[in-house]
């Protein structure tokens, strides 16, 4: 396909030149050649398979080891792949490059987290402008003040980023969980009750609602949209949750009903009630 682009695209540039000059014509074909490569690197970046994008971004930059588009792109590329320590030496030298902006640097903090490098993480964003005010540096900002237990701190990013951007489910559900985790089992409640309203497929968020009712001994699921075989999940999660509080019986009785929801065989379930005797 990207054969059949080119030919296109220097077709038309030589039925340009028979009206046109040399001069607009090499202008024509470079300009050409520019928006086909923008158009590629965009689809590496969003629909390619992410081996596949790393391959293709890598030869780019083998072949020009100083073009920043390329280097970003094998960057971003490495981080779809899950190859994350990878991923920070490429940042790294995009970060190096005298073109690099404040969102090449909080990229290279994101991958510095993904590493659990928190203290190059925070020493990375606090190089960062203080007026490049995004949703993924305070996102960032509230994961690392979390790590190191600085609450205040992080309430005040998670709240700001929750205003910078128009999908905060996934973040409202980290919030909740750094609540939970500080044993504030109403604030997390109601933090993942708020990302479910904006995305009521959130499966985590409505697993860890479960484990912040049962962390106050509520045990009964909470009236949310689920699939029958999400309902049987969140039954095995009530359940272990009970047990693990002394709730035996309770345990029992919600694993038994967890493994009747599930549309088929519940293995997980039948394990934990075997493990109960």
């Amino acid at each position: 396909m990207r054969h059949l682009t080119m030919i296109a695209l220097l077709g038309g540039a030589m039925a340009l030149s028979a009206c046109a000059g040399g001069g607009q014509v090499s202008r024509a074909v470079s300009g050409a050649a520019d928006a086909e490569k923008g158009t590629l690197h965009e689809v590496m970046l969003t629909v390619a398979e992410p081996a596949e994008a790393v391959s293709f971004f890598a030869a780019e930059v083998q072949e020009d080891p100083a073009d920043l588009a390329s280097n970003r792109g094998l960057a971003v590329s490495l981080v779809r792949a899950g190859r994350f320590t990878e991923a920070v030496g490429a940042w790294q030298k995009v970060v190096r490059h005298g073109d690099a902006g404040p969102a090449d640097e909080v990229a290279l903090a994101d991958s510095l987290v993904r590493t659990s490098d928190w203290a190059r993480a925070k020493a990375t964003l606090d190089r960062v402008d203080p007026q490049h005010e995004t949703f993924e540096r305070y996102r960032l900002e509230a994961m690392i003040a979390d790590s190191l237990q600085q609450w205040n701190k992080a309430d005040t990013y998670y709240e700001v980023a929750s205003e910078l951007t128009t999908t905060p489910a996934s973040l409202l559900n980290n919030w909740g969980y750094s609540k939970l985790s500080r044993g504030d089992a109403a604030g997390a409640e109601r933090l993942f009750a708020e990302a479910l309203t904006h995305d009521a497929s959130l499966f985590t968020a409505k697993n860890n609602l479960v484990l912040a009712r049962a962390s106050r001994r509520v045990y009964d699921l909470p009236a949310i949209p689920m699939t029958g075989e999400e309902r049987a999940q969140l039954l095995h999660t009530a359940g272990l949750a009970a047990v693990k509080r002394g709730d035996e019986s309770t345990g029992r009785s919600l694993l038994e009903e967890a493994m009747a929801a599930h549309p088929r065989h519940f293995a997980a379930a039948q394990r934990a009630l075997d493990a109960l005797g």
